[in-house]
């Protein structure tokens, strides 16, 4: 079963039972401060959650595109991607467990087809805080789960929460049974040996969790998970995802092409390519910042592993084409940005070109620094990639052409510590979602659409937002310009949303038709991305903008609004950090 028939599958059985249909957010969060990606299903929904009501109901149901960029360099064996598709549905307070369970063992068994002797699950086996989800495990057995398939683990497995305070509760996943021999007796879905494949995760967040314990939640939802591309692997009964459809006539051009062969620089190639393809096609530019700056890692090591497999870099075009005719089906916004992707993955590539021969010219100056010496330290070779961007098998491959020996042991200790620095920075901006919608979080919310109208007044009505990151000391705000900001402009941005806020203009909400919200004025980015209903949140007569939510209900509660900086953000792009002051 191919994927884009997983995925209907999936929409058309949920819309039977009631679920609207909502379109997948654009992979550059519009209004989620906590991450430089969307990287689940719920994080689009997080305002919902968390109370606000959805314009389409209490029982929705999408396709999510996602990147995660915690194990970029674990892409190239066997199973990690940057950009996946998570399909999901959710009741906002709607139906709960029974109802959850009863229709994912449906889905999974008569829509998909599982023999329910290959499906095991796993539950919260409870602890001191809360009591094991009997309620979960009776509902997969009247489901039909082989009651010696079910497992009962603890938090560690088994418990979901966003930070370490907030909204949680127990979850319940499914695993596939792939056939291979059990590792030992005692084999069961907990095991990394590969027997088992997690292939969906339903949350119940029923608990609310401060620092006084747990206590229930008035509004109980349910937030479930399932990797489209991991299924259609189990599906198809293929071993990894590059060997199907969504991989497959890429990597084969890539095989035709290489004169070395390689594997895995083959599947870092492919996989790359499609995160990058993606992120482009959602607004996304590289940059040395931020999200910029996990795709230009992207397009550089793909652009890597070409050089490896010594595949002409000008192929490169060729290589979007193929992807975009393979995925023109799941994504047509690749079609119609196909140039768009051309022209930024060719600049990047010919800047790389160039990073390469500024590095090398870097190496000669580290060798004549040695001074007699044979080894090339692991903290130059380290230097040459931190700074530079000059890959280490490079410097390891000019060093002993020139007879020096390279301490990659002391550069891997510290490329090690780089990435565990990487992994724990994503893993404290993913903390945030639903732990994040503080007080002062939403203060900056509102305040970025007075600063998106300011600018409209000083730089020009053509000035839109590209993205924003707020926290709880400040935000972040990026638009289109293309000149750096004066000092009488930054004054003038000041003065007006300092105008505003004095006004004490009211913060209102309305839900209407997409169509009507445009034709009234409200700006939004993506707006293709939004459902047919949508919340338009108004400031006086001063802003109106598509948004999920959720903002402060005047904004005389948002203080004094200073800019701190103004700098460039990526070509053509600006970026202005501000904070509010209490006064």
């Amino acid at each position: 079963m191919k994927a884009i028939e997983i995925r209907n599958k999936y929409l058309n059985y949920f819309k039977s039972k009631g679920h609207k249909v909502i379109p997948s957010a654009p992979l550059i969060p519009e209004n989620d401060p906590s991450v430089l990606f969307t990287t689940a299903g719920m994080q689009p929904l997080v305002p919902y959650l968390l109370g606000e009501k959805h314009p389409e109901g209490t029982r929705l149901t999408d396709y999510q595109k996602c990147v995660r960029t915690n194990d970029i360099e674990e892409v190239g064996d066997n199973r990690h991607l940057t950009y996946f598709e998570m399909l999901g549905n959710w009741s906002l307070g709607d139906y709960f467990k029974e109802e959850s369970i009863a229709m994912s063992y449906e889905f999974l068994t008569k829509e998909l087809g599982i023999p329910k002797e290959k499906l095991s699950v796993t539950v919260f086996k409870g602890d001191e805080d809360c009591p094991k989800d009997e309620v979960a495990a009776n509902a997969w057995k009247k489901a039909g789960i082989l009651e010696d398939h079910i497992y009962y683990y603890g938090k560690d497995d088994n418990w979901w929460i966003a930070g370490e305070e907030g909204p949680c509760g127990p979850d319940t996943e499914m695993f596939y049974d792939t056939g291979k021999p059990a590792c030992s007796d005692d084999c069961e879905p907990s095991c990394d040996c590969g027997k088992y494949v997690e292939i969906w995760n339903n949350v119940f967040m029923e608990y609310f969790k401060d620092k006084n314990g747990y206590s229930k939640l008035k509004q109980r939802n349910v937030d479930t998970g399932l990797g489209l591309e991991r299924m259609a692997m189990l599906l198809q009964g293929k071993e990894t995802p590059f060997d199907t459809e969504l991989f497959a006539p890429v990597m084969k051009k890539l095989e035709e092409l290489q004169k070395v062969d390689s594997i895995e620089s083959r599947r870092i190639v492919a996989e790359h390519l499609r995160s990058s393809m993606m992120i482009i096609s959602d607004g996304g530019r590289p940059s040395n910042l931020d999200r910029g700056y996990v795709l230009r890692r992207l397009i550089r090591r793909m652009i890597r592993h070409m050089n490896k497999l010594q595949i002409d870099l000008n192929k490169l075009s060729t290589l979007v084409d193929i992807n975009v005719e393979t995925l023109s089906e799941m994504y047509p916004e690749l079609v119609k940005n196909k140039e768009t992707i051309k022209q930024v993955l060719v600049e990047e590539k010919d800047k790389f070109v160039k990073t390469l021969v500024n590095g090398e010219r870097e190496f000669q100056k580290e060798i004549n620094r040695l001074n007699g010496e044979k080894t090339l330290s692991g903290q130059v070779v380290f230097k040459l990639y931190d700074t530079y961007g000059f890959p280490p098998e490079v410097t390891k491959e000019l060093a002993e052409e020139n007879g020096y020996e390279v301490d990659l042991k002391e550069f891997e200790k510290l490329f090690k510590e780089h990435q565990e620095k990487s992994r724990a920075g994503s893993e404290a901006k993913f903390k945030g979602g639903l732990a994040e919608a503080t007080e002062e979080t939403i203060k900056y919310h509102t305040a970025t659409h007075l600063l998106n109208a300011a600018l409209k007044i000083v730089i020009g009505k053509d000035a839109h937002q590209r993205g924003s990151n707020i926290t709880v000391d400040r935000m972040r705000f990026d638009f289109n310009c293309d000149h750096k900001l004066t000092d009488e402009e930054k004054k003038k941005l000041e003065d007006l949303v300092n105008e505003w806020i004095q006004q004490g203009l009211p913060v209102t909400k309305e839900e209407m038709k997409k169509e009507d919200a445009i034709k009234s004025g409200a700006e939004c980015m993506f707006i293709e991305k939004y459902p047919d209903v949508v919340t338009v949140y108004s400031i006086g007569d001063v802003s109106k903008e598509l948004c999920g939510g959720p903002h402060v209900k005047n904004t005389s509660e948002l203080g004094r609004f200073k800019i701190k900086k103004e700098e460039s953000s990526s070509s053509g792009v600006r970026r202005i950090k501000a904070i509010l002051i209490n006064e």
